[in-house]
């Protein structure tokens, strides 16, 4: 395997401040008197009270937007299709070829976190929104773990230069021109796809 390098040093660093992170947003979250019931964020009754009041209705939500923004609305919308064929497409590739290169195929549901449309200080429009952009964001999250397990088993070589925002596998890909680890060391590389710390489900950060 490859030897532990500075950039892994770097992101065993990120994972201690996004575990600090999530502390300050537990804090925060009592700071609103919520509660977590069987994974799920709840506030007891006063406060739902005072988030209908701040609820804006649709007609106030239209006629305060921006004429700008409502333009651009179906465009955005138009996204739902490539979307739905991507989340089907690469869900099919993964049932069809990950068992025959001895992946593990990537569980779907953890990567879609559709809750926030139940606020009850959203409008119907608001709450349309922020089902959409949860989707696409699940899908963009699920995609690129289908595509990270499978570019570890084809091509565990990291880059020349800097990539921004790196998926969580590529700490234990081989280094650019490191030849002989990558010839002596795929098979092992591949097969620790099959470990359960390198394929850690997500977990959203409350």
């Amino acid at each position: 395997m490859p030897m532990p390098s500075r950039a892994t040093d770097i992101a065993v660093g990120r994972r201690v401040v996004e575990q600090e992170w999530a502390r300050v947003v537990r804090a925060e979250r009592r700071r609103w008197r919520g509660g977590v019931r069987r994974g799920r964020i709840w506030f007891d009754e006063e406060i739902r009270r005072k988030h209908r009041r701040h609820r804006q209705t649709v007609p106030a939500f239209v006629r305060e937007g921006s004429l700008a923004n409502l333009l651009s609305t179906p465009v955005i919308y138009s996204l739902a299709v490539p979307f739905l064929l991507l989340d089907l497409w690469v869900s099919l590739y993964q049932v069809i070829c990950f068992p025959i290169y001895g992946i593990p195929k990537v569980r779907r549901r953890p990567y879609f976190a559709m809750d926030r449309h139940k606020l009850v200080y959203l409008n119907t429009i608001e709450k349309a929104n922020c089902f959409y952009c949860s989707y696409a964001t699940g899908v963009v999250g699920f995609v690129r773990a289908v595509v990270a397990r499978t570019e570890h088993y084809w091509c565990p070589i990291k880059h020349g230069g800097a990539v921004l925002a790196p998926h969580s596998h590529y700490r234990h890909f081989f280094d650019y021109g490191d030849a002989e680890g990558y010839r002596r060391d795929l098979p092992r590389l591949r097969k620790a796809l099959q470990t359960p710390r390198m394929l850690m489900r997500p977990r959203h950060r409350h």
